[in-house]
């Protein structure tokens, strides 16, 4: 087994550090997701503390950890008699990306449980993880279905594996500890509000301390072994003081004034449900006994603030994670116990409620169309003319609103997700076939049908069914996919009207969080002046595209056709990467095309591109004014696909959009 770095030698990395050890000192923390840059030494600490964790006792050959002071009754395992046990080092298990469900909750011998009766069950990494700790690198690009059933396990203790009539039951309770890049795409909320603590982390801007990192590394890399000999006294202080918190824990006091606190810093920042409330509490508690003491401090509610709610706030994917710490420090004083004095702050000191300076100039002003404002809204005022090639400020992206659900035609075969359909290990079933490989979704009936006329071939005495691996039948489920949503918006100075290109960002901005709740991949190439420029390539992350889509700048001609001929050269690059992943083109414009000699002609050759290989289009019409020219229906009908009006595009809008996707490439097809 290789060394680990020790956990005392990780350079700064503060918040990291603290959230960690909590969680070692009350596991009932509920773990802490670490989100930040690549290369900022997250893997590296999270694997550096499981050798930090006490030692745990458990039933000698029970392969799911049981305590031997209080084994699991259900236990696959058992039953236990209580005994002394033995003792082994806390396990850090690691949940790979790709894991395939039965690698994370187990597997049943589906074979011999209906030909013998019998519970044949190999346990999964749930199943190791029990009393330990469960990481899993790169969370945020886990499998829907994988994170169903961390969902399920971390909620109740237990795995629960069920097939056909035969079910398993044992315990899992872990530290949930997981790692994440925010610009590969975010987490659902639900598994977000999962995770007791958040910390951001990233790679420090001080020289020294940037020395000192690649000086600890390169020591580490050329002997592990001396170089944690070097730091194993700081390392076993840290183990004795953890064993020290873990002590002291049953005795911290948190009193009345403490968890009035919590509430109210809960109820200020509006987070959902009770759970913030639960883990703050028990997140203070730990940070008093880390501290050594048995009394709950109100810095201690400030802390565990800062640690357990971040994460707790967003309401969509574009809200970016932290907290207000003047309004944090504003309700901690406000329900400091002292109810009976002057409950009148200083209206001019720090968070007093006084209003803030005018002119502060960090964009948070309530009003900011005040005649002469120094910085107008984008578009406003001198505007360039359509052919011409100057830029303009980028417009604000107008309110977000839900739009009409669009998806790929015909059955795909791609990563689960919402969008469009496809055959899945998960969802309705359909059919059955023979297994490929090993079984993972028995088709009861099916097997029932190939084995019945065998029967009495095999010589069949009594009521059983004699089944053999010829007769097994997997189930073939149809579900939901996630696709490729390429969006190909027009910035060209015909777009650029300040109201326009406000309303056209608004419904970008909304079909991108349509993307990110239907689990898809996304692109974003933009076209104006003389050429097209991929500003996203394909990402899991629609908040990165979000942001490039705030900054976007407007102006010059309109080369449609460059414009098509780029987001052909990306679904080109991109089927070859994933090829099992479908492509949904949403073109955002008004159909225009000018620049160089015959732009008309070239965008539609360009379009036809994308209707040859059976590309599913979009056009989203943003055509405005009395007198339209219909352009934006043109390019759909070269696209194969269909137009439709920003106003078409809400979902409470009459206008069936999906029939009318699906129609036309139905007609297409025939």
């Amino acid at each position: 087994m290789s060394t680990p770095y020790p956990f005392t030698a990780i350079v700064g990395m503060d918040d990291l550090r603290l959230g960690l050890l909590l969680n070692a000192v009350s596991p009932a923390v509920g773990g802490v997701l670490v989100r930040g840059e690549k290369g900022t030494a997250k893997s590296t600490a999270v694997r550096a503390l499981s050798a930090l964790l006490p030692e745990v006792a458990v039933v000698a050959g029970c392969r799911f950890s049981c305590d031997p002071g209080s084994p699991d009754p259900a236990c696959p395992d058992g039953p236990h008699e209580v005994a002394g046990g033995v003792s082994r080092a806390a396990r850090m298990v690691e949940l790979p990306v790709g894991a395939s469900e039965d690698r994370l909750v187990g597997a049943l011998d589906i074979e011999r449980a209906l030909a013998e009766g019998v519970k044949a069950f190999e346990p999964g990494l749930l199943a190791d993880a029990h009393r330990g700790i469960l990481y899993v690198d790169e969370v945020n690009l886990l499998h829907d279905h994988l994170v169903d059933l961390l969902l399920d396990a971390a909620a109740m203790g237990a795995s629960y594996v069920e097939r056909e009539g035969v079910s398993v039951r044992h315990a899992a309770r872990f530290l949930l500890v997981g790692t994440m890049n925010p610009e590969e795409g975010e987490l659902r909320p639900q598994l977000l509000d999962r995770f007791g603590l958040t910390v951001e982390v990233a790679a420090s801007r001080e020289t020294d301390q940037r020395v000192e990192v690649v000086r600890r590394r390169l020591a580490y890399d050329d002997d592990p072994a001396a170089f944690a000999a070097q730091w194993a006294g700081e390392e076993a202080a840290l183990r004795a003081r953890i064993v020290a918190a873990r002590s002291l824990l049953p005795e911290v006091r948190l009193g009345d004034g403490a968890l009035r606190q919590i509430a109210a810093t809960c109820a200020a920042f509006e987070v959902d449900g009770m759970r913030a409330d639960i883990v703050m509490a028990r997140t203070a508690t730990a940070l008093a006994a880390w501290a050594g003491r048995s009394d709950v401090l109100a810095e201690d509610v400030r802390q565990a603030a800062l640690l357990a709610l971040p994460h707790r706030r967003r309401r969509n994917p574009f809200d970016a994670p932290g907290l207000d710490e003047d309004k944090l420090d504003d309700t901690l004083e406000q329900n400091s116990g002292s109810d009976d004095e002057d409950p009148d702050p200083d209206p001019d000191g720090p968070g007093g409620g006084g209003q803030p300076p005018q002119g502060d100039g960090d964009g948070s002003s309530d009003s900011p169309d005040q005649p002469g404002e120094a910085e107008p809204e984008a578009g406003e005022g001198q505007q360039a003319p359509a052919g011409s090639g100057g830029e303009q400020a980028a417009a604000r992206s107008g309110e977000p609103f839900r739009t009409k659900m669009l998806s790929v035609p015909g059955l795909g075969e791609g990563a689960a997700g919402r969008r469009s359909r496809a055959r899945t290990e998960h969802g309705r079933t359909t059919g059955a076939r023979r297994p490929q490989g090993a079984l993972t979704k028995l088709h009861l009936a099916a097997t029932v049908q190939a084995a019945a006329p065998h029967q009495r071939a095999r010589g069949r005495s009594g009521r059983g069914l004699v089944v053999r691996r010829d007769d097994l039948r997997q189930a073939t489920r149809e579900g939901r996919e996630g696709n490729l949503v390429l969006f190909v918006v027009d910035a060209s100075g015909s777009m650029a009207a300040r109201q326009r290109m406000s309303a056209v960002k608004g419904a970008v901005l909304s079909l991108l969080l349509d993307a990110y709740q239907r689990r898809d991949k996304v692109g974003l190439v933009t076209f104006r002046g003389k050429d097209a420029e991929l500003v996203l390539p394909p990402t899991s992350s629609v908040d990165a595209a979000a942001t490039r889509l705030e900054t976007l700048p407007t102006g010059g001609r309109t080369p449609l056709s460059a414009g098509l001929l780029k987001a052909h050269d990306v679904l080109r690059v991109e089927k070859m990467r994933d090829p099992s992943r479908r492509p949904l083109l949403v073109v955002v414009t008004d159909g225009r095309a000018t620049g160089g000699p015959e732009p008309v002609a070239l965008a539609a050759r360009a379009a036809r591109l994308h209707e040859v290989e059976g590309v599913a289009s979009v056009v989203v019409d943003c055509e405005s004014g009395p007198v339209r020219l219909g352009l934006a229906g043109e390019l759909a009908r070269d696209l194969g696909g269909t137009a439709v009006t920003l106003d078409e595009l809400r979902a409470d809008s009459i206008a069936g959009l999906v029939k009318d996707v699906q129609g036309i490439n139905s007609r297409r097809a025939a």
